[in-house]
């Protein structure tokens, strides 16, 4: 008789504790997350459920590698079976898993004020495969970069497009749409490359019924592909479409 191996999960929370420090009220520590332990394994989607101030977005910002952990373990697997701790990782280390195999869609685009929307995108685009230089290449020549680019604004722009972001839009910065215009564009960014661990902070917020229809799809097509997906979905309509499980903040 023959055995298979369980694959490990893409991500293990053990234990994660966080508190933050309130240096204009005395020091006082206000703990946000308390022992928090869970695992997301490939194609599943697994949303954090809970009230408001428990800890969700926070958790999600650890796993970015935004916060840092007071104790426990944020273990992801990568694409080549390699375990790294997302709490201890050195910040070089985070910074490239970023661009290959974390994804997030957070509540807020930051974008450079000037940077058009398709660029915004493609630039996503460009980080996670970037070209390197040829020892014969002529320096001079920047025809192979123009190409890239030129694949990468395609790209973007069908997710755009999918996403029924106006074509008249996407030359101009961000910053002067309206939020669902804004949160569009940070969606089509954050599904742009195809991550082995996507963070939803509310990817919904602020969408119409066709569009959250749209997103759902993308989630569903994230998991097919093997994404393992932590989420935060408000619309329960859209919780409802896309989690395997929830994990609740108490």
């Amino acid at each position: 008789m023959t055995t298979t191996d369980t694959p490990p999960p893409v991500l293990s929370v053990e234990a994660a504790s966080k508190r933050f420090t309130l240096h204009l009220r005395d020091g006082l520590q206000l703990p946000v997350l308390q022992d928090v332990s869970l695992q997301v394994r490939s194609g599943e989607c697994l949303a954090l459920v809970g009230p408001s101030g428990r800890g969700k977005s926070t958790l999600l910002k650890c796993l970015h590698g935004s916060y840092g952990l007071e104790s426990g373990a944020l273990w992801l697997t990568q694409a080549d079976g390699r375990r790294v701790d997302l709490a201890r990782a050195a910040p070089r280390t985070v910074l490239a898993l970023r661009r290959r195999e974390i994804g997030y869609v957070s509540q807020f685009l930051r974008a450079l004020p000037r940077q058009s929307a398709l660029d915004l995108v493609a630039e996503r685009l460009l980080e996670a495969d970037p070209s390197p230089p040829q020892p014969d290449a002529d320096p001079l020549d920047d025809g192979p970069h123009e190409a890239a680019l030129g694949a990468a604004r395609a790209q973007a722009g069908a997710l755009l497009a999918r996403l029924n972001l106006p074509e008249g839009l996407w030359g101009l910065p961000p910053a002067t749409f309206s939020g669902g215009e804004q949160q569009r564009v940070n969606i089509a960014r954050g599904f742009a490359v195809p991550a082995r661990l996507l963070l939803l902070d509310e990817p919904t917020a602020s969408l119409d019924a066709g569009n959250r229809r749209v997103v759902i799809e993308l989630i569903r097509e994230a998991k097919a592909r093997g994404s393992a997906i932590v989420g935060i979905f408000h619309d329960e309509e859209v919780r409802d479409a896309v989690a395997d499980r929830r994990y609740h903040f108490h």
